[in-house]
């Protein structure tokens, strides 16, 4: 007997196999792949904050009267590196000068110039970190069914570790005790993800607003 085949999640760093309703939408990311993505584009203008404060460049013990020959560095080298400007078109480094992680604003720049010329659509107003991550979130979907949204999803993944790694703050997923509010569900399988303006059900699969689950909560109580 045959089996069926199996495809795979388009990112090196995700081992899910698509199910048939993903087969169907022609994704090559996993749904999970795709909240995850615009759970971290949500993330950036927050991480920003918190970034831009970690500029200082840290020191240990007293200061010391002596010379030195070159003058400091006026900021931690890898938050200058995130937070740096980034080149307007493809970047080569034929000599492995580029040190460090690639600036946010080069990353994400990247991604939305791509999805502008494919989509032939204008780009935001403002090149900034925010700015672009913002931008990029509504067209994650359209990206998901992409040949090169495997290499999206794991840019995107370095990117916000390395951010992590400066901030020390990562998004919490807490449970959330109620019902999904779908009936086909009702399952106990609710979170809730720090910066995500959604409700999500680990069961079914569905996402839902805060509006949405009061209105839930007052069909069950009217029950």
């Amino acid at each position: 007997m045959t089996q069926p085949a199996v495809w795979l999640c388009a990112a090196a760093t995700c081992a899910h196999e698509l199910r048939p309703h993903e087969l169907d939408t022609r994704q090559l990311l996993c749904d999970p792949c795709i909240r995850a993505i615009t759970g971290w584009l949500a993330e950036v203008p927050k991480q920003l904050v918190v970034l831009e404060a970690s500029m200082q460049r840290e020191t240990t013990g007293s200061p010391t009267r002596g010379g030195t020959r070159t003058a400091p560095t006026p900021g931690r080298l890898d938050t200058l590196n995130l937070l740096g400007p980034g080149a307007a078109g493809a970047v080569h480094d034929p000599h492995g000068d580029q040190h460090g992680q690639l600036p946010l604003v080069a990353v994400l720049g990247a991604w939305v110039r791509l999805v502008t010329e494919e989509r032939h659509l204008r780009g935001p107003a403002h090149w900034q970190p925010a700015d672009l991550a913002d931008w990029l979130r509504p067209h994650i979907g359209w990206a998901a069914m992409q040949p090169w949204s495997g290499e999206l999803r794991d840019e995107l993944w370095s990117m916000i570790r390395n951010v992590r790694g400066i901030t020390q703050v990562a998004p919490r997923t807490r449970p959330v005790p109620r019902p999904c509010p779908r009936l086909q569900c009702s399952s106990m399988a609710l979170t809730q993800t720090d910066w995500d303006q959604y409700v999500r059900c680990s069961a079914c699969g569905f996402s839902f607003t805060q509006s949405e689950l009061n209105d839930d909560a007052a069909r069950r109580t009217a029950a």
